[in-house]
């Protein structure tokens, strides 16, 4: 029986992750989230009651530590960010406001008694690729955005303090993550809402940019199944899918999947965010599920079929 924190939890991936930990029954999940960008639409019902949310910014240490001094936990899984290529251009700050909330969370977890802390980190911490694909250990973290450098100094505290005060932890980075549960503003619901009305679908620059797009079962899967079998503990784990696309091709896919008239429309480039190329090495995330991952296609049908069902 375990006590385990996701922070974010009014999150696309952290709900879909607090369902599928939610499973085994004699678990308690606590969700924390500020609502600032999350929604009560994605915290998820369990039919064992063992999910319960609470509304506290971790980024406020009175708030947070309440929590963690009331329900001690055993594990928590620290994915609480302000995300969105558009949203952190535009507010830097609040992105290096997250420094704070990266501190609580592992002072309290040091102080309390946790066993380990799972951390979502971000492709974005890459910057422009040097090499492809891009691994945990051999490629450079070159990115200088606000938003890759808080990832890239959360996976130092890490460090540290396994160094300093042996907290356990695991990286998550994660690579394009889509599904049911994504907001408007991501490149795939955005293009899937535009096709379905018939609207253009409009693309940054030519279009030449590549990325990858995982599932979001895949994500929940793979990070389950790496938290319950006590795999790569102190180390770095790309999650995502190696399959890259150009995203013209992935608008080409939507408006075929869809059956939609939308057109194409290219707008200029953006002046920074837009890396060029985005491939994981996924060689360990392939080892944990043992699997095939869920084609592109396959994963815009399924979310197609959940927004009509709901």
């Amino acid at each position: 029986m375990a006590k385990i924190l996701i922070t974010g939890g009014a999150g696309f991936i952290p709900g879909a992750l607090a369902a599928k930990l939610a499973s085994n029954a004699n678990d308690t999940i606590i969700l924390v989230d500020n609502l600032v960008t999350g929604s009560m639409k994605k915290v998820p019902v369990s039919p064992h009651k063992n999910i319960h949310f609470i509304k506290g910014d971790v980024n406020d240490f009175p708030d947070i530590s309440s929590v963690f001094y009331a329900w001690k936990f055993d594990y928590v899984f620290h994915y609480a960010a302000l995300v969105g290529v558009q949203r952190t251009l535009s507010n830097p700050v609040k992105v290096l406001n997250d420094i704070e909330g990266i501190k609580n969370i592992l002072n309290l977890s040091k102080n309390t008694g946790v066993k380990r802390v799972y951390f979502s980190s971000s492709s974005e911490v890459y910057g422009e690729p040097v090499q492809v694909p891009q691994n945990e250990h051999t490629t450079p973290l070159n990115s200088r955005l606000p938003y890759a450098i808080v990832k890239n100094l959360g996976e130092a505290f890490l460090r540290a303090y396994h160094e300093e005060y042996k907290l356990d932890y695991t990286v998550f980075r994660f690579f394009n993550t889509y599904g049911p549960q994504q907001s408007d503003d991501f490149v795939i619901s955005k293009f899937l809402r535009a096709a379905l009305r018939g609207e253009n679908i409009t693309v940054y620059g030519d279009g030449m940019q590549t990325r990858t797009f995982c599932f979001v079962e895949d994500n929940v899967s793979a990070c389950e199944k790496i938290f319950r079998e006590n795999l790569h503990v102190n180390d770095v784990v790309n999650i995502g899918s190696d399959q890259e696309c150009t995203v013209l091709q992935l608008a080409e896919t939507v408006i075929k999947v869809t059956g939609s008239s939308s057109q194409i429309v290219h707008l200029p480039p953006l002046p920074e965010g837009d890396m060029t190329r985005r491939r994981p090495d996924i060689s360990k995330m392939n080892a944990v599920l043992q699997r095939p991952l869920t084609s592109l296609e396959t994963g815009l049908k399924m979310i197609i079929e959940s927004w009509r069902n709901n």
